[in-house]
């Protein structure tokens, strides 16, 4: 494919996004990868971290169409933190599909599967509830799972219960230190700074540590958290997705 129809296809792919709102799965595949390595770290990984600005729900300040959501997402906006970005037209259009998809998902309040079934594998069949806590049940290991269907969206969790290694979000991190007696304690990371690490270890305790008395301090690569690939049917997979989406904080349960 040469430059002219690269360019084309790009502004087929604009047209397209602008008046219909649609998109392939492909490419909304593609723009995501692209999106969490040249948007996220200012946007956060659901678009929301500027203030004013949520490109998860469709809110831009100054974008009324996908054209104009390429030409941004390339050049920046003078005057703004806003950088450019040095992208193809094509890969800008894929970025706003994939931002199309996650408003539609956003918008969408119909999820598949049964909650009170995916309760019950929850806090069964699937153990959840050894590392991770619900209200005022389950383990403080893992992350508070009590207001995740306010924060992540239903392929988001399904991918994190199927891949938990692709996308591990800054505060969900494991860390293991070792200590001036050489002990090694890996936990969940709470916080660090140039002089303390704070983590809560798999017994549940809240330890912290003077950074200058660690013989080693390093995050690990892979979750904590195991794959349920095979473990789980994918109507049961469905089912626990589903109570987790359902999963909107203290007040409305």
């Amino acid at each position: 494919m040469n430059m002219r129809e690269a360019s084309f296809c790009a502004f087929v792919l604009a047209a397209t996004l602008s008046a219909q709102g649609t998109y392939l799965p492909g490419e909304a595949e593609d723009g995501r990868l692209l999106f969490r390595a040249n948007c996220a770290v200012c946007h956060g990984p659901d678009g929301e971290s500027v203030p004013g600005v949520d490109l998860g729900h469709g809110k831009f300040r100054r974008a009324a169409s996908a054209t104009a959501l390429i030409q941004i997402i390339q050049t920046g906006i003078p005057g703004t933190r806003m950088p450019p970005n040095d992208l193809s037209d094509f890969d800008a259009g894929t970025i706003v599909a994939y931002l199309r998809f996650m408003e539609s998902t956003s918008r969408s309040t119909s999820v598949p599967g049964d909650a009170a079934r995916g309760k019950t594998l929850f806090e069964g069949k699937g153990e959840c509830l050894s590392c991770h806590r619900v209200k005022d049940r389950g383990s403080r290991v893992g992350p508070d799972l009590t207001e995740i269907g306010a924060m992540r969206r239903s392929l988001e969790l399904e991918r994190s219960m199927l891949e938990p290694d692709a996308e591990v979000l800054p505060h969900n991190r494991f860390v293991r230190v070792v200590t001036e007696s050489g002990a090694t304690i890996t936990g969940r990371l709470l916080n660090h700074d140039p002089y303390t690490v704070q983590l809560i270890d798999s017994k549940e305790r809240l330890l912290s540590f003077r950074s200058s008395k660690l013989r080693e301090y390093a995050f690990l690569e892979k979750s904590a958290m195991p794959s349920y690939r095979g473990k789980l049917t994918p109507e049961e997979l469905t089912d626990i997705v589903s109570y987790l989406v359902s999963l909107k904080g203290i007040e409305t349960q």
